[in-house]
């Protein structure tokens, strides 16, 4: 019998993912850890504190393993990608258990491999390969109608990729219970009466692309770093070190997409839900001297922003870095007499990415950042990271 297992979300809060044992024994997705704790523990299930660098770590071992097989892949989250297919010859489905195979062995990681046509009828494909995964292997090809049919009667509308509870609630008061009553109905009345998202879904279950293959995301236009406390802080030097390190985290996303900031937001708040304790929230925007990824630069006026804000005798509990008016390089116009970022930035920022890139993040850091932090999230029940730090390495002993 397999263990139970569930993932809690930041500070240990709730449930954010769960095994199907666990499923089955009725555990919600959301059910805060405090009420249930007593029933877990009766039930023999394992709950872990989420571990971020592990995730990423793995997801990102993956992700490299499925590149390396195929033409193009857009990488749609932590645990999912899409693979263009495109111009390989002969039969997919050698491919796609390859592709699994390789996976497993490389990474560890089991996998479901749907194979279609459009992105929509492959989510339709891949749910069917995890979910009778004994009969298929793992892998559903349903680039033919007659099989493509067949689950499309077989699976209820609400596991089609875009149907939400509420949409599937509104479907089902219009008769479509199955997604081939949705690939039957009227795509162009489905937008009227709900949005363009709707109809493409239709037509995408009829075997028509709408949706296009994304090898690369676009800058983001504001780079967000926030973070919950791990208890109330009331006084403002740890809150100083939760900023300068939020600070550091955005200055990094920021280099890695090639961008620089203009203007930082920072801001704090307490509790907002204890009517027993003062509530306090606010933000200052503070401006840069002049478009930049420096970390220094960034977080110095971050903590100048906190300082201006930060008001005695109140138990915070939250702090946010965001990294707002970015621009690529190359796509403003500098003022003549205004200053610009000193080159021996660059290479500092270039080097400092260079050197935790390799060897783990936080490497090399600014002081104000420490090292284990008492406003650090609660991780009480977190796996051992056994991909990003060389302490926590799998120990082989042979006799």
């Amino acid at each position: 019998m397999r263990t139970p297992i569930v993932v809690l979300s930041n500070n240990d809060g709730c449930v954010i993912s769960r095994t199907s044992e666990a499923k089955a024994l009725g555990i919600k997705m959301g059910a805060p850890y405090f009420q249930i704790r007593n029933d877990l523990k009766r039930w023999g299930v394992v709950a872990f504190s989420s571990n971020y660098a592990l995730y990423g770590d793995m997801s990102a071992r993956v992700m490299s393993i499925i590149e390396s097989l195929v033409p193009a892949v857009e990488v749609y989250s932590i645990d999912e990608a899409f693979a263009d297919l495109t111009g390989i010859p002969g039969a997919l489905e050698p491919i796609g258990r390859e592709i699994r195979r390789r996976v497993l062995r490389d990474a560890g990681i089991p996998v479901g491999v749907g194979i279609a046509g459009t992105k929509t009828l492959a989510k339709l494909a891949n749910y069917a390969a995890k979910r009778w995964q004994k009969q298929t292997g793992g892998v559903v090809d349903i680039r033919d109608p007659v099989r493509r049919d067949k689950l499309l009667k077989a699976t209820e509308v609400g596991e089609v990729w875009g149907v939400g509870r509420r949409m599937n609630e509104h479907l089902n008061a219009l008769g479509i219970k199955t997604a081939w009553d949705l690939a039957q109905s009227d795509a162009w009345s489905l937008r009227k009466q709900f949005s363009v998202v709707i109809e493409k879904t239709v037509r995408e279950l009829r075997g028509t692309p709408c949706l296009e293959l994304d090898e690369a995301d676009p800058p983001k236009q504001e780079i967000c770093c926030s973070r919950m406390f791990g208890n109330r802080l009331t006084s403002i030097e740890p809150i100083r070190e939760a900023v300068a390190s939020y600070a550091a985290r955005a200055a990094e996303k920021l280099r890695r997409q090639s961008s620089l900031c203009k203007r930082v937001r920072v801001g704090i708040r307490t509790g907002m839900f204890n009517p027993n304790q003062p509530r306090y929230a606010n933000g200052a925007l503070c401006e840069l001297p002049y478009p930049t990824d420096d970390t220094r630069v960034i977080t110095a006026a971050a903590i100048a922003g906190l300082d201006r804000i930060y008001r005695d005798g109140y138990a915070y509990s939250k702090a946010e870095v965001l990294l707002v008016d970015l621009c690529q390089r190359g796509e403003y116009s500098d003022d003549l007499f205004a200053s610009v970022q000193p080159e021996s930035s660059e290479r500092l920022m270039g080097v400092m990415d260079q050197i935790n890139g390799r060897w783990g993040r936080g490497t090399l850091r600014p002081g104000r950042v420490p090292v284990a932090p008492e406003w650090g999230m609660r991780r009480e029940m977190m796996s051992q990271s056994f991909t990003t730090r060389i302490d926590q390495l799998w120990a082989v002993h042979s006799n």
